[in-house]
């Protein structure tokens, strides 16, 4: 067995990365991400050499460009760059799966930010403890503890670990909610991590069994979905349906005035001349014949 632990240096990844260590001495290998995007970066790449060394723990580093497109955030951008890494040090490692080293407060920040931008049950579930991206298993183990008592205890242990000096940049919006936002519910609601981490465990309980009933819903509307079949199924039903199939089948989320002129649409399709496209992500949902199909962007 061998198990990876991203390993970016800062207080976080130190204390799984230590933990794993304790637990399975000489089956864990670090993985440490260069995105190249701040000039503090060549000091935590030397820093996690010279922990792993004193340490005896496997290092494996690579570097990446995480530059962002037109349209995308530089969080998105960084972020998939890292998992695409990180993926493929673990399979040149032969690790069986990655840990990843968020927590209690950093999955309340998910929640918050999710609620501030209005989103649906997928988003308020915030961080998943398993899932499986670029054809790798990842695991976040440390969702219930808090960062002060990650940070106590590697204090305590006269560990020693990097801040990231972008942590504190207010121009990101997770920055803002962590310096004003959390503070301010830390004061009115003592403690409140863990209801916040209960809450998101309830949504993605709903969520699944959502899921569920779109994968029961699309058996009987068909893959793509007849129009007539889905016609037959209360609006709700059809809005949760076609949310299932355009994230599985193309992986695109429609937003909530798109969707709904999709169902309008939907609902007025009663000719065989009746006309549907309307643009979701990158391409459209189009009328194709009797059913739905999904067009991407060329």
């Amino acid at each position: 067995m061998k198990v990876a632990v991203a390993y970016s240096a800062g207080a976080d990844s130190t204390a799984l990365l230590l933990a794993a260590h304790q637990r399975w001495p000489a089956h864990v290998v670090a993985l440490h991400v260069h995105h190249g995007l701040q000039a503090a970066g060549d000091d935590f790449e030397r820093h996690a050499r010279q922990f792993c060394t004193q340490h005896g723990i496997a290092l494996q580093v690579e570097h990446v460009q995480a530059a962002h497109e037109p349209g995308q955030s530089p969080e998105d951008a960084a972020r998939l760059a890292r998992y695409a890494a990180l993926a493929r040090m673990a399979r040149d490692a032969r690790a069986d799966g990655v840990l990843l080293g968020q927590h209690a407060d950093d999955q309340a920040e998910t929640l918050l930010l999710a609620l501030s931008r209005g989103a649906g049950l997928p988003g308020m579930a915030s961080m998943p403890e398993h899932f499986e991206r670029a054809g790798m298993r990842f695991g976040r183990p440390l969702l219930d503890v808090s960062a002060s008592d990650l940070r106590a205890w590697l204090l305590a242990q006269g560990h020693a670990f990097m801040d990231d000096p972008s942590n504190t940049d207010t121009r990101f919006t997770r920055n803002r909610i962590r310096a004003l936002l959390m503070p301010a519910w830390e004061a009115c609601f003592p403690g409140f991590r863990p209801m916040l981490a209960r809450s998101a465990r309830h949504a993605a309980q709903a969520q699944r069994l959502l899921d569920e009933l779109a994968a029961l819903d699309l058996s009987h509307t068909g893959m793509p979905p007849q129009i007539a079949r889905l016609q037959s199924l209360s609006r709700d039903r059809q809005a949760n349906a076609l949310r299932h199939w355009l994230r599985t089948s193309a992986g695109v989320a429609a937003a909530t005035a798109q969707l709904d002129e999709l169902l309008d649409q939907i609902a007025d399709c009663n000719t065989r001349g009746h006309r549907i496209h309307i643009k979701v992500g990158p391409g459209h949902v189009e009328r194709i014949g009797v059913s739905l199909g999904y067009t991407p962007a060329l």
